[in-house]
């Protein structure tokens, strides 16, 4: 069954949301623990990412295995299992070690696989990437998540053919120092040397010049001899500590079974093929708006942006149910008269109402009064 971001109940797209950022940290992210090796010499931060891409005379490496604890608090404290039970969307999603965390294994193949492997006492949490689809398993809910990536975001050529020497050419000094001059937005560290898993490191922290958001910076670490990341982490304007970070006891490099990236999910399993909806950058004005497809628009500019996601309502009884029961246990306001639910978070804050036939869908990485601001004004 195919759904648009539209007909997700909002407890499902918070899920997805948790999805989509560990996603995006699971890949960079390998392993992180600290006191057990060799801490590299200083050296400036262009000098540390040139040396370590030019490392291992130039040859990729050939495979990672890690064991790795994901620690999330993003949703901590949210309660949105009221009203739905323990097979309820928020049940489902508060279950899962993806946005709560837990312990497992990562693998990486030498052509860019990938599989994420997450413990928890209800089953199993799968994340397979084969080059072209993200494939997400959820055991709490017996739910198997597919998103098909479009051709032109695709991470690199599939054709199979064996990288070049010169696909993994280290850029030079002088261009990495340029690359870095132009992170206007962003103040970018020193590189700190560091040892993580037992392997020389450096870490950087990347923050916002802008003030006003809930994200404080993010950290990456990378090994000092081969490039590749060994930790990243997520940190909130307000605490020093990290909102998500994936973390590892141990990690080898080498080649990688093609066996372990195969994956079949229960034959009952639920299977929901995401498709995300295209960004409208055109001025109409949002009230027209009439087409089939989710209407988004970005209020503001930078990280302290707003983005709204206009869709059209379900009719019928069925659907009001559906929607009252799954966003029963979130935060209730009022918008302009109008109730909303509102889930706010260390790094950002959602919100949903629906007025006149349209569901209105709002994020940003800013506080719940930012986003209520943009809400009042539609």
């Amino acid at each position: 069954m195919t759904y648009l971001l539209r007909r997700l109940p909002l407890s499902r797209l918070l899920l997805l949301c948790g999805l989509v950022v560990v996603i995006g940290i699971s890949v960079t992210a390998l392993a992180f623990a600290l006191g057990t090796g060799p801490t590299p010499p200083p050296k400036p931060l262009a000098d540390a990412i040139h040396d370590a891409l030019a490392g291992a005379d130039g040859e990729p490496v050939q495979g990672i295995s890690a064991n790795i604890q994901l620690t999330d608090h993003l949703l901590e404290g949210a309660n949105l299992t009221s009203g739905g039970g323990e097979g309820s969307g928020g049940g489902a999603l508060l279950s899962s070690p993806l946005v709560t965390g837990g312990s497992g294994r990562m693998w990486v193949a030498k052509d860019g696989r990938v599989r994420l492997e997450l413990q928890s006492e209800k089953g199993d949490t799968q994340v397979l990437y084969d080059g072209h689809t993200v494939s997400i398993y959820d055991a709490s809910s017996n739910t198997l998540y597919r998103y098909t990536i479009p051709p032109h975001e695709g991470a690199g050529d599939s054709s199979g053919s064996e990288p070049t020497t010169a696909d993994h050419e280290a850029p030079s000094v002088a261009k990495i120092e340029e690359a870095i001059s132009r992170l206007d937005h962003v103040n970018v560290s020193g590189a700190t040397p560091t040892d993580i898993a037992g392997q020389a490191a450096y870490t950087v922290r990347v923050s916002p010049k802008e003030s006003g958001s809930l994200i404080g910076g993010g950290e990456l670490s990378w090994d000092a001899a081969n490039g590749v990341p060994l930790r990243a982490a997520i940190y909130p304007s307000t605490s020093s500590s990290p909102t998500i970070e994936l973390a590892a006891t141990s990690i080898s490099y080498g080649p990688v079974a093609a066996s372990v990236f195969e994956f079949t999910p229960p034959s009952n399993a639920k299977i929901e093929e995401i498709v995300l909806p295209k960004q409208d950058g055109s001025s109409a004005d949002s009230s027209t708006h009439t087409g089939e497809h989710p209407h988004v628009t970005i209020d503001g500019q930078g990280i302290t942006s707003v983005a709204v996601l206009e869709s059209k309502t379900k009719e019928g009884a069925d659907a009001k149910q559906t929607s009252s029961a799954t966003e029963e246990g979130l935060q209730k306001i009022k918008i302009n008269g109008i109730e909303a639910s509102e889930l706010p978070t260390e790094l950002g804050t959602l919100l949903s109402f629906e007025r006149s036939g349209v569901r209105y869908l709002l994020a940003g990485a800013v506080s719940p009064a930012a986003v209520e601001a943009v809400a009042k004004g539609l």
